[in-house]
């Protein structure tokens, strides 16, 4: 079995920069070990056992230098236990609204996790992090009974090999930190790109550099699979948004994130 801790970034509308939602995917095998190591880490950097650990901000009296070695080790750890980073961003200047978006990209990570518990022949639970929205226990509850609707090859498929969907909440699991990190240093990355902050492009590219070995390949060597990291839509018809989703894929293909999804114009 397979756990997806999920969560998102950038929420706030902005025009230029996207939205961001992610999962971790780690086997059940590797749970405990994983979790006792980043355990050690925290012992070791001295971080108070009911600090809850995110992207941001660092324990109190860790200076920044250390506080990146602490998120460095953590990313280290997910990468030894065979941890996989599933991610869809969209232009918040096209997404509908960033609860739509975020409706959507659940969709979207979920149908991906099944896909890859095909490659992997096994099973997975999904883990979301928890946020205020009206429908969004319906929404889960749709997740599991009918699956996802509205997919070009069919009205509706059952994601059958994921057995729940729940709440996560930071401070409930080190993985729900684990994500924080992960679609945080993500997200810093990107925005340096769109943003045009040339002061963090150098902690950019090695961020994006450090991240890599977490995404899904289908065979080695080969770019990454769409199914790890999706640009949405599918396609792109505005000009100039597609020519901000294709300067995104340059930008992090120079860094090693070689992403197998083509810009398509339609």
């Amino acid at each position: 079995m397979h756990l997806l801790y999920c969560d998102e970034t950038n929420i706030e509308e902005r025009k230029g920069d996207f939205f961001l939602y992610g999962g971790v995917c780690i086997p059940t095998d590797n749970c405990s070990s994983l979790s006792q190591r980043i355990d050690e880490i925290r012992k070791s950097m001295n971080v108070p056992t009911t600090f809850r650990l995110k992207f941001l901000p660092a324990p109190l009296g860790m200076n920044h230098q250390a506080f990146i070695e602490l998120k460095k080790s953590v990313i280290a750890a997910a990468i030894e236990a065979g941890v996989k980073l599933l991610v869809s961003v969209i232009l918040h200047d096209i997404a509908t609204s960033p609860d739509v978006a975020r409706l959507n990209a659940i969709n979207t990570v979920c149908f991906h996790f099944d896909c890859l518990l095909n490659r992997y022949e096994s099973t997975g639970l999904v883990l979301i992090d928890r946020f205020t929205y009206k429908q969004i226990d319906s929404h889960l509850a749709e997740k599991f009974s009918i699956g996802v609707t509205g997919l070009p090859h069919t009205s509706q498929l059952r994601l059958s090999n994921i057995v729940g969907f729940h709440y996560s909440a930071i401070g409930q699991s080190h993985f729900s930190s684990l994500i924080d990190i992960l679609v945080g240093s993500l997200r810093f990355a990107i925005n340096a790109h769109t943003r045009n902050q040339q002061q963090n492009l150098a902690t950019a590219s090695s961020i994006l550099k450090g991240i890599e070995p977490l995404f899904f390949r289908e065979k080695e060597g080969s770019p990454i699979s769409e199914l790890s990291f999706f640009f949405s839509p599918k396609t792109v018809r505005v000009a100039d948004y597609r020519a901000r989703y294709e300067k995104l894929k340059t930008f992090l293909s120079a860094d090693g994130v070689n992403t197998a999804q083509s810009i398509v114009s339609g």
